[in-house]
């Protein structure tokens, strides 16, 4: 994780300034997932980075509402001959969804969010399927008790503790990214009726 040092505004853009441990293994230009939104670092100073936010992006996920001192989940990007652990997270945060309920059971914690359902786009793979791959907050996760407009999801105490989800509670708004593959099959299906 990384902690948001400072946020500025220049027009409709966003100037996110974040300290981590790794700072000193990046580079300028590098791409680096910041809550699951990939952003390019634009600039080093010391332990400190700097990346940048367009309107874009901003509407669709969660970094048009973080403060100051806010905790980020950082991921950076897999190198081609790294294994290939959870699910493919390509940073490109589909929207935003709502906790509506937080439960504590015996050990793990389960998160029910909610989305805005759009018919269309669930024809194009926009939906979560029992035991199918969601990113939330850039955290590769099991589906459970797939809705129409919400599901839900596990947690162990390793990821309560290592990822922003400690600080996750009825009413926080997460970023979304459906399971590419799911996109892609629902594509080809799409095109296969027209043939």
């Amino acid at each position: 994780m990384g902690t948001v040092l400072s946020i500025v505004k220049d027009q409709e853009n966003v100037h996110l300034t974040l300290n981590c441990v790794f700072t000193q293994e990046l580079k300028v230009d590098q791409s680096l997932s910041h809550n699951g939104v990939c952003l390019t670092v634009v600039g080093i100073e010391g332990d400190n980075y700097t990346v940048t936010a367009i309107k874009e992006t901003l509407l669709k996920s969660n970094l048009g509402m973080l403060k100051v001192g806010d905790e980020v989940n950082l991921e950076r990007s897999m190198k081609m001959d790294g294994r290939l652990d959870g699910h493919i997270v390509q940073g490109h945060v589909d929207q935003t969804a709502v906790c509506e309920e937080l439960v504590v059971a015996d050990g793990s914690w389960y998160y029910t969010f909610k989305y805005g359902f759009d018919m269309e786009k669930a024809r194009q793979g926009y939906l979560t399927v029992e035991k199918g791959s969601v990113t939330v907050n850039g955290v590769s996760l099991t589906v459970v008790n797939s809705q129409k407009d919400s599901f839900q999801v596990a947690i162990i105490p390793y990821t309560f503790e290592h990822t922003n989800f400690h600080a996750i509670n009825t009413g926080s708004v997460i970023n979304l990214e459906f399971d590419i593959i799911g996109k892609y099959l629902s594509r080809l299906a799409e095109f296969s009726n027209q043939v």
